[in-house]
């Protein structure tokens, strides 16, 4: 992640106010703003630390450095966790075809109606704790696998209101569903990432 420590807090107080500043050298104007961001972070400088097929050269006390620049609270206002591992060479040749890009923005589409129905003129995103209880219901099953996972990844109170927002929206791209035990352990999945190397 490219700037400093205070960048990284700036962008989270920005994220929770739901607010964007614009300093010139005389001038400054600020503004409403919901805005979507992407952080492509290397956990250490030389870029190797939980590469299977690299060595890292940095020594523990670099990597806790380095990594510090990201705060848990930043952390824990990112949505989606994703590690992009290396891809083998026999992956980049399969010529296998995966699901075509017209029928993922279809479903996507799908999804963002049903959400403006649910609430009109905003998304899953915005959901009140209230709507949160109404529209993610859990049967016994997946309340016993989400508690389970806050326990064994000691997830914070914003982090479980976000799997449940993750697993509605993934609920809606499969067809607008009740949230079933698949869509919740996915959401679960966008989350653990942050707790195997940050903490």
């Amino acid at each position: 992640m490219a700037g400093t420590k205070q960048t990284a807090c700036a962008w989270r107080y920005s994220g929770r106010h739901k607010s964007l500043s614009v300093v010139l050298s005389n001038a400054c104007d600020s503004g409403q703003a919901v805005y979507l961001s992407r952080f492509r972070p290397q956990r250490c400088k030389c870029g190797n630390y939980g590469d299977p097929t690299r060595e890292c050269r940095c020594s523990h006390f670099d990597i806790r450095r380095y990594m510090s620049r990201i705060s848990g609270p930043l952390l824990d206002r990112i949505d989606i966790h994703i590690e992009v591992p290396r891809v083998p060479y026999r992956e980049l040749r399969d010529t296998r075809a995966g699901e075509p890009s017209a029928a993922i923005r279809e479903r996507v589409i799908a999804a963002r109606r049903l959400q403006h129905e649910r609430f009109p003129g905003t998304t899953n995103a915005t959901m009140t704790n209230r709507q949160i209880q109404q529209h993610c219901k859990l049967d016994v099953e997946t309340e016993q696998l989400l508690e389970q996972a806050m326990g064994r990844h000691a997830f914070s109170a914003r982090s479980y209101t976000r799997i449940l927002k993750m697993a509605r929206t993934i609920a809606d791209l499969d067809g607008g569903g009740p949230v079933q035990v698949q869509h919740v352990t996915e959401a679960i999945q966008y989350r653990t990432t942050e707790r195997r190397f940050w903490q």
